[in-house]
């Protein structure tokens, strides 16, 4: 049974002001419905200001860099649906601003600007109308998605390519996803509103095999719109699925036909970026991947590489230093990048070790010291290489540990090394303790 999948990818844009009036963007921080005027919350009378201008710029941008065809202008129109979270009764959203692009093998139908809506709490009936027309881009692709696996990597790419360029926001909610799936010959299930690029390989698995399972037992169903429980990982019945035509689109009279300046400026791309740096600095494939995975990342290795061995530096970033922000769940900052250069070049002088190395990273993440001053503060220069007798102590004081790693025990060894690094403070270079150990042992 095939799978066929669709994505309509949401994007907040990244603005100050909301796509037709003056009210902010900030709504995460705001009380409810601080952010809001007459124009965003529909009061009989009002008209949209003229279209946010950065607002386009920046879905230009996303525009070109996923390969469209941009078109000469944006022309606005209404789509009509009736929810609590809409007060205009219409949200306002363009006709494609960019057609027939690409992306992880998938081709772009189209990408257009429209309005957000407000938020609506199903539990308490309230309304908050906060989010309500800050600029949105939606991006759809045709059904070329083959399973959840491939829909993981294109939003991940996508992801990546997004905060390259800089244009759209991050905070939580900022992205949803509708996923359209259908085992080939069946009715299309819409999964609504997936807040996050990750719910969606868990929306995506779950689906596929309730469909499969209502195929099997040959149980009838129906096109229709269903909500993603993302603590449970399921998806249930919302509503009859809607089609294009009950949205009654027209074009909007209150907002003319705007020119666009197609030619616009966007930085080098997460893919040809990664391509290059293999080459360029004989990296592998996944080092490329994990120095990109961040632009920040990526410039600060470019900027050291310059006068460093850049196989040795790739260890350092793709080791401790993704090692320790993911641990705090943090990006990469610039600041740090003077830091690491200090530690790469003593690594590659042979002047600190690896775990040195790494307490002093962890000093210049965590305190924002310098390396150069807490590696002497310290006393964390100069590697210990006249460290024969030590392990030769080690073994005689550890005679079970010896024992328990002839007998396969490979944390007995970890063990060994730990009380050698603990005497040397960190000082002796851990492969020749690991090679003396194997053979002494």
């Amino acid at each position: 049974m095939k799978t066929i999948i669709g994505l309509e990818i949401h994007v907040q844009l990244r603005t100050e002001s909301k796509l037709f009036c003056n009210c902010k963007t900030n709504y995460l921080k705001a009380q409810t419905n601080e952010n809001t005027c007459v124009v965003c919350t529909a009061h009989p009378g009002s008209k949209p200001y003229f279209i946010n201008e950065k607002a386009i710029k920046n879905a230009v941008k996303i525009a070109a860099a996923l390969n469209c065809e941009i078109n000469e202008e944006i022309i606005m129109q209404r789509k009509h649906y009736f929810y609590p979270d809409l007060p205009n009764g219409f949200q306002r959203t363009s006709k494609p601003l960019g057609v027939n692009g690409t992306l992880e093998g998938v081709t772009i139908r189209e990408v257009h600007v429209e309005e957000d809506p407000g938020r609506y709490d199903l539990k308490t009936g309230k309304t908050d109308y906060n989010r309500c027309g800050i600029p949105l881009i939606e991006i759809v692709t045709e059904p070329e998605i083959k399973d959840s696996e491939h829909a993981k990597k294109f939003l991940e790419e996508l992801q990546l390519i997004l905060a390259y360029l800089e244009v759209s926001r991050e905070e939580p909610g900022s992205s949803r996803v509708d996923a359209n799936l259908s085992i080939e010959g069946h009715p299309r299930i819409e999964v609504k509103n997936i807040n996050s690029f990750k719910g969606v390989y868990t929306a995506l698995e779950y689906e596929e095999r309730r469909q499969k399972k209502l195929i099997q037992e040959n149980t009838p169903y129906g096109q229709e719109t269903r909500h993603f429980d993302e603590e449970k990982g399921t998806t249930t019945s919302m509503r009859k699925k809607e089609t294009l035509e009950d949205y009654r689109y027209s074009p909007d009279p209150d907002v003319p036909p705007i020119a666009i300046e197609k030619n616009t400026e966007i930085p080098e791309l997460p893919k040809p970026k990664r391509e290059r740096m293999e080459k360029q600095y004989a990296l592998t494939k996944e080092d490329a991947e994990t120095i990109t995975s961040e632009k920040k990342m990526a410039d600060a290795f470019e900027k050291i590489a310059g006068h460093s061995n850049a196989k040795e530096l790739a260890k350092l970033f793709k080791g401790i230093l993704k090692k320790q922000l993911n641990y705090r769940g943090i990006k990469y900052q610039e600041k740090l990048t003077p830091e690491i250069e200090w530690i790469a070049k003593n690594l590659e002088q042979n002047k600190i070790t690896e775990k040195s190395a790494e307490a002093i990273l962890i000093e210049a993440i965590d305190g924002g010291k310098s390396a150069e001053n807490y590696a002497k503060e310290q006393n964390l220069l100069g590697v210990e290489t006249n460290i024969q007798g030590l392990i030769e102590k080690t073994i005689k004081e550890n005679p079970k540990a010896v024992e328990d790693y002839k007998k396969g025990e490979e944390k007995a060894l970890n063990y060994l090394i730990g009380k050698i690094m603990k005497e040397t403070k960190g000082k002796a270079d851990k492969k020749t303790i690991l090679k003396t150990l194997e053979e002494k042992i």
